[in-house]
């Protein structure tokens, strides 16, 4: 193999590294590209999903006697006459010394 053939060969490798990953946007930055694309496409995808339920929810909320009554209690507290609302409120962190009384023996 003579130089002027090396040569030939050392020029098309470059020429080909230079097709492959030349210019500002090369092969890598499309396929980094394409995949955030995916990703994207997935989120909005997610977003729709989640409109679309919280859309449902929300004429629920307009028309639904049943729904309207969860709301009124889950949210507010609200009660019929005649019931008794139990609200549970969190215990205090243990380690805390705040609203409790010493222990004696």
């Amino acid at each position: 193999m003579s130089r002027l053939e090396l040569a030939g060969i050392v020029a098309a490798i470059v020429l080909l590294g230079l097709a492959f990953q030349g210019g500002e946007y090369g092969t890598l930055d499309w396929l980094q590209l394409r995949r955030q694309l995916a990703e994207e496409r997935a989120a909005v995808r997610a977003v729709e999903v989640e409109l679309d339920s919280l859309g449902r929810a929300a004429r629920a909320l307009e028309t639904d006697p049943v729904a309207q009554e969860r709301a009124a209690r889950e949210q507010f507290g609200m009660i019929r006459p005649g019931e008794i609302l139990y609200r549970l409120v969190p215990q205090a962190n243990p380690g805390s010394s705040a609203g409790s009384a010493p222990v004696r023996p």
